[in-house]
């Protein structure tokens, strides 16, 4: 590590430490029992692990210490945040009928909520609500997919965790309206907050879940999100995240998903604008014929950065995966792709497929692809590539020749590229939607999130 990288890690991790040891009452006072109990465990390891730093494989091409480095606020008090999401947002995707929620900073809004009814039994709440009216629901899963000994970033948002999101859908239930989660940065001075998403999904329920993130002020803001999904035995998930930011986020979000026997899970992270973002999603199959889609689309410019790390683990025989990222850079972005697919000994006639495809638009911006099969197992179906590559030239001079002007024909072919990805998204009006965003993120014309009143 570089003498200016150590010394960021070093004075990011003692002002965490040391506002730990100085407010630890404050912030149990703020929350409930089941987060507290894990907040020592977790203060421990955070002293021993520290900060990833890029020594680490799965964290080379992103600097953590230096977003954690700066003096951040956060609100530890729990102080109300004078703003109502539903006054300030509107989400613009027509036709797409969703039972809206929203979690400012790090706490649920529950001032005012849906007035559509959930199935019975279907919960969707806050976190430290959920955990002292539920505990039975919370407190044997909260902590145990992402332990705070793996990961120096899980035991600092252990640490510092007062709320989040809690959706619990039981056993045989269908949520056929989608669930729109709308994650709303909001402050007057630069914040760091730190959210927890808890997903149960029991045996043979079915629901889609749409995260939305947007910062609707112009100030730095540092989130980081741990995110423990499980898919009980022949449940179905589609899970949608959509980052549309600012140059001014820092995002750091790990998400940790455990699927069971005939399972079925689908994945889709798109970012359309940010500044810099750190995305890890960790998947076990753990019970057989499960099946585990994977999708994610990163459009960015200028001098953002993105950095997905994935990790599919197959444990037990008979399991699907297919994994698929495109990325299209411009300016000076700096986009990374990690992906491992792990087949463990024993788990045979495991079938995957993973694939990260590039297109690198300026002579400036720069990707790092690294996609990895790890198989102890001798009858699978496996493969993986990736490709980084240029805007076509000859595409470009035939649509030329007919007429496209040159920038017109630039973002056609963009569009194109990353549209394999969008196509995955199963929610039609979403879909559509998305293709619309895309097309004037390449045209320059989506510099900010839709749909906030306070952007400017």
């Amino acid at each position: 590590m570089h003498n200016a990288q150590l010394g960021y890690a070093m004075n990011a991790e003692k002002q965490y430490i040391e506002l730990y040891e100085q407010c630890r009452e404050m912030i149990d006072l703020h929350s409930t029992a089941v987060l507290n109990s894990r907040r020592e465990q977790a203060f421990a390891d955070f002293c021993q692990l520290g900060l990833p730093t890029q020594k680490l494989e799965r964290y080379k091409y992103t600097n953590v210490a230096e977003s954690f480095a700066p003096n951040y606020g956060l609100n530890l008090r729990h102080i109300d945040i004078p703003v109502n999401p539903y006054e300030v947002f509107r989400c613009d995707v027509p036709n797409l009928s969703t039972s809206l929620y929203f979690v400012v900073n790090d706490r649920f809004y529950n001032k005012i909520l849906p007035k559509a009814s959930l199935p019975e039994g279907v919960l969707v709440m806050s976190l430290a609500e959920a955990a002292t009216k539920h505990p039975e629901l919370v407190e044997g899963r909260y902590g145990r997919l992402a332990r705070s000994s793996k990961d120096g970033l899980n035991a600092l948002n252990t640490m510092y965790c007062q709320d989040g999101l809690f959706v619990y859908v039981p056993r045989n239930t269908v949520v056929e309206r989608p669930l729109q989660i709308i994650n709303i940065l909001r402050a007057d001075v630069d914040l760091m907050v730190n959210r927890r998403v808890l997903i149960v999904v029991e045996d043979g329920a079915e629901v889609k879940l749409l995260f939305c993130d947007h910062a609707i002020d112009d100030r730095s803001f540092l989130a980081t999100q741990v995110s423990e999904v499980y898919v009980g035995e022949n449940a179905h998930l589609e899970l949608y995240e959509l980052e549309e930011t600012h140059v001014r986020s820092h995002r750091f979000s790990n998400m940790y998903v455990d699927q069971q026997r005939s399972s079925t899970a689908t994945i889709d992270s798109i970012t359309l604008h940010n500044g810099l973002t750190r995305n890890r999603t960790d998947v076990t199959l753990s019970g057989e014929y499960a099946e585990t889609r994977m999708f994610g689309c990163v459009i960015a410019d200028k001098q953002q950065h993105v950095d997905n790390n994935t990790l599919i683990d197959h444990r037990v025989p008979n399991c699907q995966s297919m994994e698929l990222y495109k990325y299209v850079l411009d300016g000076e972005a700096l986009g990374a792709f990690a992906g491992r697919v792990l087949v463990r000994e024993g788990a045979q006639k495991t079938t995957s497929q993973e694939t990260n495809a590039n297109l690198v638009a300026t002579d400036t911006a720069r990707m790092y692809t690294q996609p990895m099969l790890e198989i102890y197992a001798d009858d699978v179906k496996c493969s993986h590539g990736s490709t980084v590559g240029q805007l076509n030239e000859q595409a470009l001079f035939y649509m030329r020749q007919r007429g496209i002007p040159l920038d017109e024909a630039r973002m056609l072919l963009k569009f194109a590229f990353a549209g394999e990805v969008l196509d995955s998204i199963r929610m039609e009006p979403l879909r559509d939607r998305l293709h619309y965003l895309v097309e004037k993120r390449f045209r320059g014309e989506l510099s900010k999130c839709e749909g906030c009143k306070l952007c400017k």
